[in-house]
């Protein structure tokens, strides 16, 4: 039978609450002034909630998020994004991987592993065990590989990196996971290729170097709030990765009204299908079917 998996990114829980004035000190001022100028015009609680509402509707078989919860990483964020995930799916249903907002300061990082830990725990984990990259999960056929790219940067930058640990653990987890017994799904925040110098995963060449190696079935990624899919070089076949706009967004600029992404997987034979389904705000206002693409 096919299993379905619902995937958005980027939600960047809204409201955003009032900060105290001893958070806006150096990135997080120039975020909280972009936020008040620009950012709480187009990202929107009752568009997320109209998005999460008509995911459920669809009833997946599990929900993959690509992370960017919070906005500038205020102490007060983390709890009501909590109560988001809580209301997308309990733990066992949904799996998180964390963004670059998630750890837009140094002790965001703590905080998110304390109060989502559970979104981001693999299977065989103990409760109390400490959050580690990359971890597995699997439900139904797919084995979810989730990595974290989510670093702390400088003002004006957003890259991300995974680092030389979490890249040979990679490494050991795709020799372990046949491709003839699982559908592997990566789950990543960063594209693995940007046009945006600042928005770029620093490290994506050790990453596409272990893909060329082992390949996966799909990959999954967020951070530049756009309609994305690129074909990257596996083992055998070419490896779409797809990424979503953000969940909460209305239009601006060259970014569009929010969506999320359904994947019908099956196996067929001696291969896998792979279907994706677009599902988010159309030209009239509503959220309905917008494409479908047959992968492979």
């Amino acid at each position: 039978m096919a299993f379905t998996l619902a995937h958005l990114s980027d939600p960047h829980v809204p409201p955003m609450p009032a900060p105290q004035w001893r958070e806006l000190a150096g990135k997080r001022a120039l975020g909280y002034l972009n936020w008040t100028r620009n950012r709480h015009k187009v990202y929107r609680r009752e568009v997320l909630d109209a998005i999460v509402a008509d995911l459920g509707a669809q009833r997946p078989d599990h929900i993959a998020v690509t992370g960017d919860l919070v906005n500038i990483a205020l102490a007060a964020e983390f709890a009501p994004a909590r109560r988001w995930l809580e209301g997308v799916g309990a733990p066992d249903q949904v799996t998180l991987v964390p963004g670059n907002h998630d750890a837009y300061v140094r002790a965001a990082r703590k905080r998110s592993s304390e109060i989502w830990g559970d979104y981001s725990r693999g299977d065989g984990t103990a409760i109390n065990d400490p959050i580690s990259f990359p971890f597995v999960r699997r439900r139904g056929p797919l084995a979810l590989i989730g990595v974290s790219t989510a670093v702390p940067t400088p003002p004006f930058m957003a890259t991300g990196r995974l680092g030389q640990v979490q890249c040979r653990a990679l490494d050991r987890v795709l020799s372990q996971l046949s491709t003839d017994q699982v559908f592997r799904v990566l789950l990543i925040h960063h594209p693995l290729r940007s046009h945006s110098w600042h928005k770029r995963l620093t490290d994506a060449g050790a990453l596409l170097a272990l893909l060329r190696r082992h390949g996966v079935g799909l990959i999954l990624h967020g951070h530049d709030h756009i309609h994305s899919t690129m074909w990257f070089e596996g083992p055998r076949d070419r490896i779409p990765a797809i990424g979503v706009p953000s969940a909460s967004a209305l239009a601006h600029g060259d970014i569009p009204d929010a969506a999320y992404n359904l994947f019908r997987i099956e196996r067929e034979g001696e291969s896998w299908r792979c279907e994706q389904t677009v599902r988010g705000i159309g030209d009239d206002g509503s959220i309905h079917e917008l494409r479908r693409v047959q992968l492979y």
